[in-house]
């Protein structure tokens, strides 16, 4: 089943995949889905749930330092891919699976 595709801009990427009518979160908290311990990413940063329609829809969940789509602050987006998301310090680019 086709889905999403999140890969870090790391020395040693990491990669989160989603896939259709699943719901995760990214954090640096042991309740994130995701766990990402580095700068400026707060215990549960944002949630990502792609739809069955195909759609991956970001959603900030409060975080103290925010959250970016293509370097522009954002609370809540659908994404698309080569779109470039930033949590903290931490930033992924999109594709489809």
């Amino acid at each position: 089943m086709p889905g999403w595709i999140l890969q870090t801009h790391d020395e040693t990427p990491r990669v989160v995949r989603i896939t259709p009518g699943v719901m995760k979160t990214i954090g640096r908290g042991a309740q994130a889905d995701f766990i990402f311990d580095a700068p400026l990413v707060s215990r549960l940063h944002c949630r990502l749930t792609a739809d069955v329609s195909g759609q991956l829809v970001m959603e900030d969940l409060g975080s103290t330092n925010g959250t970016s789509v293509n370097g522009t602050p954002t609370a809540r987006a659908v994404l698309r891919a080569g779109d470039v998301l930033g949590v903290g310090r931490v930033t992924f680019t999109v594709t489809e699976d």
